[in-house]
């Protein structure tokens, strides 16, 4: 009688299966490594055109909730004390009563918000951050009716970052005749009629959402410097 031929694989088929095998695992290991990297960057970029969307929309809220205040200053230098309107314009430091507030929204309390542009700790560009400090009526604006420029520090708020410049500007409409136009510096003794925060990025990215050049228009017909009554 013939033998039967005994069934089984040699050692170099073995061999083969387990090369073939370990390859098939390495290229499904490295398409979901590639793949996981591709979405941890899309989300990252995604998180950072929504931090842009967002900081844009405060920044909005922030100038359109501008209050119309007075503050009672202190005497200064030949000058006498008084009442005066609360709003201080420079090119790249700006202070104001607004009632919207950074952690309640359009329902919170009044707050004092001071705008400055601070360049950057390692010296790559500027950012825009702003104080939020509590509106307890006209003397507790007495500390910073002639404060000089804004100070940062760690409870500063960053609106936006990495910029290759940024500069405030306000636009003067004269009530009784005039031209209109934009100021560099606010002297004025009413509010303006306008405020526009030119944002330049330091670094182009298509991919990215980048600051823009934000105009907010005050819809404020009230006269502060007009005494009203009862």
């Amino acid at each position: 009688m013939r033998r039967r031929a005994r069934a089984g694989f040699t050692l170099v088929e073995v061999l083969v299966a387990i090369s073939l095998l370990s390859l098939l695992a390495l290229g499904i290991l490295t398409a979901m490594r590639v793949g996981l990297n591709a979405l941890e960057h899309a989300n990252l970029r995604l998180t950072a055109n929504r931090r842009v969307m967002g900081a844009q929309r405060i920044l909005e809220q922030q100038l359109a909730g501008l209050m119309p205040v007075v503050a009672l200053c202190p005497a200064g230098l030949n000058q006498p004390p008084g009442r005066k309107l609360f709003f201080q314009g420079g090119p790249e430091s700006m202070r104001l009563v607004s009632s919207f507030s950074l952690e309640d929204g359009l329902r919170g309390a009044p707050q004092v918000l001071e705008f400055q542009v601070a360049r950057r700790e390692d010296g790559r560009g500027y950012r825009l951050v702003v104080n939020e400090l509590p509106y307890a009526g006209p003397r507790s604006l007495e500390a910073i009716c002639d404060a000089p420029a804004v100070r940062t520090g760690p409870k500063s708020f960053v609106l936006a970052d990495r910029l290759a410049s940024c500069r405030f500007s306000y636009f003067h409409q004269p009530r009784w005749g005039g031209l209109p136009g934009w100021l560099p510096v606010w002297d004025q003794p009413d509010l303006p009629h306008g405020i526009r925060i030119d944002m330049t990025p330091l670094e182009e990215d298509l991919g990215r959402l980048r600051p823009v050049t934000l105009n907010v228009m005050l819809r404020i017909s009230r006269l502060t410097t007009a005494f009203y009554h009862d």
